[in-house]
């Protein structure tokens, strides 16, 4: 990991903790690393926190744990600390961790993500009978369950929650976009904004312009990847460093993702990760084949860019899932 990845995960942890409230405070342009000065503790340290502390109207420190969570474990850094008044201390991996990122969500598959955030936790909802509502209820109760809450259970106090969205205009929406694309035009809103939607000229094009598109078709592509790598004769295995730090950092950041999504009842937080998971695919992809070409035999290099690509195609997969929505193969 060089300095500027080390400031683009660092950044992404803020832009994070915004978007989850956890921090109240303007996203800066850029955060400056430096390396440690002798005596410091680990390879690289940043004061953002404290750039960050009066504008958040917290101490610096407790700025610092927030960014920390959300960076701890992110590939390439082994270790984070928090010292004097706020510093944040990186501890760079010797290892490759997008190498054990890309492993852990083989062996997850489209669970990858799922955890024990809300083990304990029991949910009811209120019946609903609007159409957004309904929607989305389905998908947080989906959520809830991927962080090991008990959904359908009366919460020990009595109190059922109800998810009310601002209601979709159209109630023959599913009749006019079919089951995928009312989803999502239902979903990727956040439940207090209206959902956007305009037909055949958005959500029913196969086209970049469509949100949804980009995101299926970038699962249908490391499908088709996987397919073509079978046919030259050789399969997906991570057996060295691939540079791709920002779809590196999005994989790594899922899990918590998904847990804040259930957590707050906002299954618009899912759908913004699948976009920018399907973007960070493409850039990665178009900057880096994993695939031969022309003459080239396949390398170790081509055996690791296709993991990782599948490993995204995973991801992709298993957040359309918990959406409700489908993920073909061929597109």
């Amino acid at each position: 990991m060089t300095p500027a990845d080390l400031s683009r995960t660092v950044l992404h942890a803020v832009r994070r903790a915004v978007d989850e409230d956890a921090l109240r405070a303007p996203v800066p342009a850029r955060v400056r690393v430096e390396r440690t000065r002798p005596g410091g503790r680990g390879d690289y340290a940043t004061a953002v926190a404290l750039q960050l502390a009066g504008p958040a109207a917290l101490p610096a420190r407790e700025v610092a744990e927030i960014l920390r969570e959300r960076v701890q474990g992110a590939p390439g850094i082994g270790g984070v600390e928090v010292t004097g008044p706020g510093f944040l201390n990186f501890t760079l991996d010797g290892d490759d961790g997008l190498a054990a990122l890309v492993r852990a969500i083989e062996a997850r598959g489209t669970e990858y993500g799922h955890g024990d955030a809300l083990v304990g936790v029991t949910a009811s909802f209120v019946p609903v009978d609007e159409l957004r509502a309904l929607v989305v209820t389905g998908a947080v109760e989906r959520l809830l369950r991927s962080q090991g809450a008990e959904v359908g259970a009366r919460a020990a106090d009595g109190e059922a929650l109800h998810v009310v969205p601002v209601p979709a205009a159209d109630r023959d929406l599913f009749a006019w976009l079919g089951s995928d694309a009312a989803r999502w035009a239902l979903l990727r809103a956040a439940p207090h904004d209206r959902a956007r939607y305009t037909g055949s000229d958005e959500l029913l094009v196969q086209q970049e312009s469509n949100p949804l598109f980009r995101v299926r078709y970038a699962y249908a592509r490391t499908r088709a990847l996987s397919r073509n790598a079978q046919q030259l004769g050789f399969r997906a295995a991570y057996e060295e460093s691939v540079d791709a730090p920002a779809l590196g950092a999005l994989l790594a950041d899922h899990p918590g993702v998904l847990a804040a999504a259930a957590r707050h009842r906002e299954p618009d937080r899912l759908a913004r990760q699948l976009e920018a998971v399907a973007q960070a695919f493409f850039d990665f992809h178009d900057g880096a084949a994993p695939l031969p070409v022309g003459d080239e035999k396949p390398s170790a290099a081509h055996r690791s860019r296709l993991a990782l690509a599948e490993a995204a195609g995973t991801v992709l997969a298993g957040g359309l899932s918990l959406l409700g929505i489908s993920a073909p193969e061929v597109l």
